[in-house]
């Protein structure tokens, strides 16, 4: 019989990541039932501020319709989704709000971000509607559908919490400037959320409906699409020549 040797235990552990697909692999978007019964195509993890955003594009008329979720970073706090169409951060971001009212009700701003010391309400260099917000146990959620430009495969997005509105000016409160503050923003891809015909993905915010994607971009890649199946019959050949001798 032959021994476990240290090449066996590396073939094991490269067959195993090779049966797992990339979707399972990365961290999943929390499964969602929203108040409103909204659904989306798609979600993704933000990189900070453990939040995340649902999301379908619609190629037909250029729109991007989003669900942004965060916690404010204090009780009575706000939350803000924004894309930047002239930069990555926040100078330039135009900016969806979510704040709570003296009485509890969520409520949408939206702000037009000249500059980092400036954050006061402005009409956005964009079309924009089916604005509303959401609060469930702390947690503020924008529902929002933008105009982005025809034919983009990226849009800039930049998000961000916040402490609070003050009571004074209605302005917000500026929030904190620790790495994951600092970190908020990246692209997003609507690329691989277009509508198509020839390939489909699973729908994460509730129950079990599915998406239609643009191309084979969007589905994750499991053995028998042609991604790793020279590499896996090697690995196969490799291990069966082990066991056996």
């Amino acid at each position: 019989m032959a021994s476990f040797s240290p090449l066996l235990l590396f073939l094991l552990v490269s067959l195993s990541a090779l049966l797992i697909s990339p979707s399972q692999a990365a961290t999943a978007c929390p499964s969602t039932k929203f108040k409103n019964n909204k659904v989306f195509a798609n979600c993704t993890v933000l990189s900070a501020l453990d939040s995340h955003l649902y999301y379908s594009y619609n190629a037909s008329n250029s729109s991007l319709a989003v669900a942004f979720v965060a916690a404010p970073s204090k009780p009575g706090g706000w939350i803000a989704w924004a894309i930047n169409p002239t930069g990555t951060k926040m100078s330039g971001a135009q900016a969806i709000v979510a704040y709570t009212k003296e009485d509890g009700t969520p409520t949408i701003k939206t702000l037009n971000i000249t500059s980092y010391s400036i954050l006061t309400p402005g009409k956005l260099a964009f079309d924009f509607w089916d604005t509303s917000a959401e609060l469930n146990n702390g947690t503020l959620t924008i529902f929002a559908t933008v105009k982005v430009p025809e034919k983009a495969e990226t849009v800039n997005q930049v998000w961000q919490v916040g402490p609070g509105i003050n009571k004074t000016t209605g302005y917000l409160e500026k929030h904190e400037f620790g790495s994951q503050n600092l970190a908020s923003y990246g692209p997003l891809s609507l690329v691989a959320t277009g509508t198509s015909s020839t390939a489909t993905t699973t729908n994460t915010t509730s129950g079990s409906a599915t998406n239609t994607t643009s191309g084979k971009s969007g589905a994750p890649l499991r053995i028998g699409d042609g991604g790793h199946v020279d590499l896996l019959s090697i690995l196969l050949l490799a291990l069966g020549a082990l066991i056996v001798f």
